[in-house]
């Protein structure tokens, strides 16, 4: 028998059961969707993780103030004012050669309002840098530069698209005045909206104001410390996250005067690290719910060896007859392998678009970016086919190794 005969026959033999046959694919079908939707859903997944944490900012350390311990009692994070503004200087001038950008970030929760509302948001005091920093452009308007922030004239805030909404509904927030702290200010610009940050806070929910004017409308106790301040500082490369926070924990204790035995006054957080630690649990979900889904082409490969051992014994008379005008072993065993292995690679093939369409549902419901993953797509395709021989092997031996005589003999 020629292959293209045994292709044939096969065909004709599974359009004879159309039902059972596609009853026995169905295993297939969802093995390799299922496959295939998890692995998109899973890189989409970790992509939505890593836009949240470029959406805090690039490569960045954020330095705190330390904790201060009284009578044995520890005050947490900030409570121990040790950041300073000769600090900011030092990064500022290049100190650290693997700092990029650096900006002091200071923040405080307080009411503001424009005609029709009042709001309570985070008000922030920075300089220019922030926004390259934490990579944000405005929607509308434009943002505070150098110059603007340094002038002791009108006074310009930036605000999220959450302060937006509840303060401008219906309107256009550019150039219209808002009150901060009941000191007056003009609204220059809208941000692009952010959404959540990493830890659950709303981005959006902000008011961006020059640092000069920060000091001199919000926070006047002056001094050479930042009581509620931050260091935004942005490193160049990724790879260089690590040298640079060693770096700054060494000038930050030398311009502190720590002497070797004393602990950190300081707290630096690497961010990088905190999505590095998020994606590494999202790639563990992915995986185990891929190794899940794996396990349904196996339970498919059991269907396709059970519907086969059924057609081995349906059709014994017929094997009988073939082998008795001259069938060979082979011929027969090939036949229903080449059954097996069809059933497999329309499933297959049924199955790579059901996968498409799950993972496009997903990545529509869970907002994030649609992949079709083409490797894990091939793999899976491949595994089915393997799936289809290994499984339809030993029905195939069975139906070769029957004896002429008594399959002819054979009733059903």
């Amino acid at each position: 028998m020629t292959p293209l005969t045994t292709l044939k026959l096969a065909f004709r033999a599974l359009w004879r059961n159309k039902v059972r046959s596609m009853l026995t694919m169905l295993g297939i079908i969802f093995g390799i969707g299922t496959v295939i939707a998890m692995i998109a859903s899973g890189q989409g997944a970790k992509e939505a993780v890593a836009d949240v944490f470029r959406s805090m900012g690039t490569n960045l350390l954020i330095v705190t103030n330390g904790s201060q311990r009284t009578g044995g009692a520890a005050g947490g994070a900030g409570s121990r004012f040790s950041l300073t503004w000769a600090d900011a200087a030092a990064l500022e001038n290049g100190e650290v050669p693997t700092v990029r950008w650096v900006t002091p970030v200071l923040q405080t929760k307080s009411q503001v309002s424009s005609e029709a509302a009042n709001w309570n948001t985070s008000v922030v005091g920075t300089k220019p840098a922030y926004f390259t920093i934490k990579s944000w452009a405005t929607k509308e308007g434009d943002l505070f530069d150098e110059d603007a922030a340094n002038i002791t004239g009108p006074k310009d805030a930036v605000i999220g698209q959450t302060v937006a909404t509840q303060l401008y509904a219906g309107s256009n927030p550019v150039g219209q005045a808002i009150m901060v702290n009941n000191k007056p200010f003009t609204v220059i610009g809208v941000l692009e909206a952010k959404g959540q940050s990493g830890m659950g806070q709303d981005q959006d929910d902000v008011v961006i104001i020059p640092l000069k004017s920060y000091l001199n409308s919000i926070d006047k106790s002056g001094g050479k410390f930042m009581p509620r301040g931050q260091l935004y500082v942005s490193v160049g490369s990724e790879k260089d996250i690590t040298v640079a926070e060693t770096q700054l924990t060494s000038l930050l204790r030398e311009k502190h005067n720590l002497q070797a035995s004393d602990d950190d006054d300081f707290q630096i957080r690497n961010l990088a690290e905190f999505a590095l630690s998020q994606q590494k649990s999202t790639d563990k979900i992915a995986t185990l719910l891929a190794i899940v889904a794996a396990m349904s082409l196996i339970v498919g490969g059991i269907g396709v060896m059970n519907i086969m051992l059924v057609s081995v014994i349906e059709r014994t008379r017929e094997i009988g007859i073939r082998m008795a005008v001259g069938a060979k072993p082979l011929d027969v065993m090939t036949q229903f392998l080449v059954e097996s292995l069809v059933l497999a690679a329309v499933g297959g093939v049924i199955g790579l678009g059901f996968g498409a369409l799950l993972a496009k549902y997903m990545a529509s419901y869970y907002g994030w970016k649609l992949f079709f993953p083409a490797t894990t797509a091939a793999v899976a395709f491949a595994v089915a086919g393997g799936v289809g021989v290994v499984f339809g092997l030993y029905p195939a031996i069975r139906a070769s190794r029957l004896d002429p005589i008594t399959a002819l003999r054979y009733e059903t």
